[in-house]
């Protein structure tokens, strides 16, 4: 054996390839849905701090910081992967599953924990809440 490596296929190369991909998909995911879960949180805390919901804003935020945003970067981590596998390498029908699966995680998670009527918001919606967007809710 002289020790040179061995020749390489165009069906080993293609693979390289493929794999070089998924783990662009891997990394990107792992950026966006603690992201995602961050920006949800945000607003649920803002949500919860206007319309004075809760025990007082160190019991939320405690709530969102340690409970919230793992379980929710979890929850969308989980449906990047489950998009990855079911689509494959689709690039478009995997991009367009993932524009309406992970929103569609992070509005059900805000509906899950929006506040319901208080003295400060009424309505259940604060009043910085855009009108045109429904309110999260189910």
């Amino acid at each position: 054996m002289s020790g040179a490596a061995p020749m390489l296929s165009g069906a080993d190369d293609e693979l390289r390839g493929h794999m070089g991909d998924r783990r662009l998909y891997g990394c990107l995911g792992t950026v966006v849905g603690p992201a995602l879960a961050v920006l949800v949180a945000m607003l649920l805390g803002r949500a919860w701090n206007a319309c004075d919901m809760g025990v007082n804003n160190a019991a939320n935020s405690g709530f969102l910081l340690f409970l919230f945003i793992p379980g929710l970067s979890t929850g969308l981590l989980l449906g990047w992967v489950t998009v990855g596998i079911l689509l494959g390498n689709r690039p478009f029908l995997h991009f367009f599953a993932l524009a309406v699966t992970l929103p569609a995680v992070s509005w059900c998670a805000l509906s899950l924990f929006w506040s319901g009527t208080t003295y400060d918001c009424p309505s259940g919606v604060p009043s910085w809440w855009p009108g045109f967007l429904p309110a999260p809710g189910f």
